[in-house]
C-alpha cells in the first residue's frame, strides 16, 4: 500500500516543501497563508464592511428550518428596488420589478399545469434572459428546478429525464429537436415550450405566490447534473439552505458586489457557477446580471464592455483561453474589477491578473454536491480561500482512492503546507444533500472518521492545507496517478505543458505499460495555429526544467482538438483507454533529457518496462 502523506515527494519521512524549496512550475506555489496575508486582506475588505456585517453572519447563523429561499430573496430585493436593472441579455434590459412580475405570471402558468411544492420542473434551454426567469418561477413555487444540459442527446438525455421525473418539462423552442433524440423518454414528457409558456402568461396573475414566503431552507431548490468525464450524469441536490450559504459566504463575504455593479455570466445556466455563485452574488449585492449566450474567447471582453460589466464568473479553463488570445486594446478597456470562480491555476494567476487589470480574484472551492465551500474573502493570491465550517485535510491512498486510516481505524490529518484529501463534516448545520440516487449518496460518505458516530463527505479532491483555514486546490484524486513510486498531479503537468511554445491546449493522464507498476504519464496536445510539429528535444528540455523527472510525460499524442464538457473539463477516459495507440495521430515518446521526444517505435514500451528508457 502506498499512502500519500502530503509532502511533494510522496515519502512519509520527508518534510513538506517550503517556499524556498524546488518545486514544479505550475504547482501551487503558495504553501502557507500567514497573519500578514490576513492583515492585508482585512484592509482590502474594509470598504465593503457594511455588506460583510449584514450578510456574512448568515453563513453561520442561518438554520435549515428557517423560512427563507432563493425565490424569497429575489422577491425581497425586487420589492426594495423595482426599477433597478436586474437582467441584461443582448439588447434587452429587465428591471427587478418587471422580472418579478413576469416570474409570477410564469409561476401561475406552472401551477395551472399542476406543479406543486416539492415537484420537479424540468428546464432545457440555452442561455437566455427567459431561462433565468423560468428558473426563478419554479423555485418561487417551492418546486425543484431540474436543470438539463441542452447538449445531451439520446440515451444520456433519456437517463436524465428519467432521473428528473418532472411534472412538466419547460423547453426552449430551439431545443425540441434534441428532446426528440431521447426517444420514448422524450415523447412521454409533459412538454411546455417557452413560446406557449409566454403566450399563456399573458394576463396571468402577477402577484407574489403565497407559498414563496412559506418555503423552508432545507427544501430542494435545484437538481444540477454533474458534468463528469465518464458515465451517466448524476443529479446532485442543491437545497435552498446551501444556496443561501453561497448568498452569505460567496456573495456577502467574497465577491461583495454593489448595486452599481453588473456581473457578466457566459457559463451555462444549468451549471452551479451560474445559478448559485453568480445569481447569489448578484442578489446579495442588489446588483445586475448580464447573461452571455455562450462563451467566446475572442468576443469575451467586447461583451463585458457592452454590458458595463464590473465583475464576471469564471471556471479556470475560461481564464486560460482568454490568456491564450492575442493581446488586444480591449484587454484593459473594460471596467471589470473583481472576478469569482474556481480552478484558476497558480501558474497563470498573476499573468491573468496583470494582463487584464483585475483588482481582486475571489477564487472559491466548491462543487454542486459539496456541503461546504471556501471563498477567497481576503484577496490572497493562489488560494481557494477560507471556510469557517468544519473540514479536514487527510492522508490518502492513491492506489485505492480511499482515505488512509491508522491502526485504530481513524483518519489522519496532514500538516500545514502538505497535500491531502479534503473532507467536509456532515452535520445539522452542514447537511449533505447528496444525489437523487441514495446508493451514490452513501458512497461519498466516510463514517467514524475521527471518533465514533461522526460523518464526513469525501470530496475526492486533493488540496494543500495552507493554514488559517485556507486551502488550495491541487487535483482530482481520480486524475492523479502514481509512477516510479511518486504521485503525479495532472494539473501540475498540464500547467508545465501550457508554458511550452507551440502548445495551445493539453490534457494529461496516466496509461498502463505492460510489465510496469503504476501508470506512465501521457499528454494529448493541440498545437497552436502555425505550428506544424513539436521539436522533441526542446519540449523535453522545457519539461525537465519545470517538473520532477518522474512527472515528465513518457508519451505525447498530437491531436487536432480536445473534446471538453460544457464546463471545460477534458474528456480523458477515451484517451486513457486508447493509451499510446494513437491511430492516425502522431505519438512521441521520451528517450531522455538528451534525445528528448522521438517518434513512437514498437520496442519502446518494453524498454520502459526494463528501465532502459527513458535514460
Amino acid at each position: 500500500m502506498s499512502v500519500r502523506m502530503g509532502d511533494e515527494s510522496g515519502s512519509a519521512e520527508s518534510a513538506p516543501r517550503t517556499e524556498s524549496a524546488a518545486r514544479p512550475a505550475g504547482a501551487t506555489t503558495r504553501q502557507r497563508v500567514g497573519l500578514l496575508d490576513l492583515g492585508k486582506g482585512l484592509i482590502r475588505l474594509a470598504p465593503d464592511l457594511g455588506l460583510v456585517l449584514k450578510e456574512g453572519p448568515g453563513l453561520l447563523l442561518r438554520r435549515p428550518t428557517d423560512k427563507e429561499s432563493v425565490g424569497h430573496i429575489f422577491q425581497k430585493v425586487a420589492a426594495k428596488q423595482p426599477d433597478h436593472p436586474f437582467l441584461k441579455f443582448e439588447d434587452r434590459v429587465v428591471s427587478y420589478g418587471e422580472a418579478n412580475a413576469t416570474v409570477n405570471r410564469y409561476a401561475s402558468v406552472l401551477q395551472d399545469q399542476g406543479v406543486q411544492r416539492g415537484e420537479v420542473v424540468g428546464i432545457m434551454a440555452h442561455n437566455d434572459l427567459e431561462t433565468m426567469l423560468v428558473i426563478l418561477a419554479a423555485v418561487k413555487l417551492g418546486a425543484i428546478a431540474g436543470l438539463l444540459n441542452y447538449n445531451q442527446r439520446g440515451e444520456v438525455l433519456a437517463h436524465s429525464l428519467g432521473v428528473l421525473d418532472a411534472r412538466v418539462l419547460t423547453i426552449a423552442d430551439d431545443c425540441q429537436d434534441g428532446l426528440t433524440s431521447a426517444g420514448t423518454a422524450g415523447s412521454e414528457q409533459n412538454v411546455l415550450p417557452f413560446s406557449q409558456l409566454q403566450a399563456q402568461a399573458v394576463g396571468a396573475v402577477d402577484t407574489n405566490p403565497p407559498v414563496t414566503a412559506q418555503i423552508t431552507a432545507k427544501e430542494k431548490a435545484f437538481y444540477i447534473f454533474t458534468s463528469g468525464t465518464t458515465g451517466m450524469p448524476k443529479a446532485s441536490i442543491m437545497s435552498h439552505f446551501r444556496w443561501l450559504k453561497s448568498y452569505s459566504g460567496v456573495g456577502g463575504l467574497g465577491v461583495r458586489l454593489r448595486p452599481s455593479d453588473t456581473l457578466y455570466c457566459c457559463l451555462p445556466l444549468y451549471h452551479n457557477n451560474a445559478v448559485t455563485i453568480a445569481l447569489s452574488s448578484v442578489l446579495s449585492g442588489k446588483a445586475s446580471m448580464a447573461i452571455g449566450r455562450k462563451f467566446s474567447a475572442s468576443r469575451f471582453w467586447d461583451e463585458a464592455i457592452k454590458h458595463d460589466a464590473t465583475a464576471f464568473v469564471y471556471i479556470g479553463e475560461l481564464c486560460r483561453y482568454l490568456l491564450a488570445q492575442p493581446a488586444k486594446p480591449v484587454d484593459k478597456q473594460h471596467q471589470v474589477r473583481v472576478i469569482v470562480g474556481n480552478g484558476l491555476r497558480p501558474d497563470i494567476w498573476h499573468d491573468f491578473q496583470s494582463r487584464f487589470g483585475i483588482q481582486r480574484i475571489a477564487e472559491f472551492y466548491g462543487a454542486s454536491e459539496c456541503n461546504i465551500a471556501f471563498i477567497n474573502a481576503y484577496g490572497v493570491d493562489e488560494t481557494a480561500g477560507t471556510c469557517p465550517l468544519p473540514y479536514k485535510v487527510v492522508q490518502y491512498d492513491l492506489e485505492t482512492g480511499e482515505a488512509h486510516r491508522d491502526d485504530r481505524g481513524r483518519l489522519v490529518k496532514v500538516k500545514t503546507g502538505e497535500t491531502g484529501l479534503l473532507l467536509a463534516k456532515v452535520s445539522d448545520r452542514s447537511p449533505f444533500d447528496g444525489y437523487t440516487d441514495p446508493a451514490a449518496t452513501e458512497k461519498k460518505l466516510l463514517r467514524d472518521g475521527f471518533k465514533k458516530g461522526d460523518v464526513w463527505f469525501n470530496t475526492g479532491d486533493l488540496v494543500r492545507h495552507q493554514g488559517f483555514q485556507h486551502v488550495a486546490f491541487v487535483d482530482r484524486l481520480g486524475d492523479t496517478f502514481r509512477w516510479k513510486g511518486e504521485n503525479v498531479a495532472t494539473t501540475e503537468v498540464e500547467a508545465a505543458l501550457g508554458r511550452v511554445p507551440g502548445i495551445a491546449d493539453c490534457t494529461v493522464y496516466g496509461v498502463e505499460v505492460p510489465g510496469t507498476d503504476g501508470r506512465a504519464g501521457m499528454a494529448a496536445v493541440v498545437l497552436e495555429d502555425g505550428t506544424s510539429s513539436l521539436e522533441g528535444a526542446a519540449v523535453a528540455g522545457k519539461l525537465y526544467d519545470a517538473l520532477p523527472t518522474y512527472a515528465v510525460p513518457l508519451f505525447i499524442r498530437v491531436v487536432d482538438s480536445l473534446e471538453h464538457t460544457s464546463t471545460f473539463k477534458s474528456r480523458k477516459v477515451e484517451l486513457r483507454n486508447e493509451a499510446y495507440d494513437g491511430g492516425s495521430d502522431q505519438v512521441l515518446v521520451l528517450r531522455g533529457p538528451g534525445d528528448g521526444y522521438v517518434e513512437f517505435y514498437a520496442d519502446y514500451p518494453a524498454e520502459v518496462a526494463s528501465s532502459s528508457a527513458p535514460r
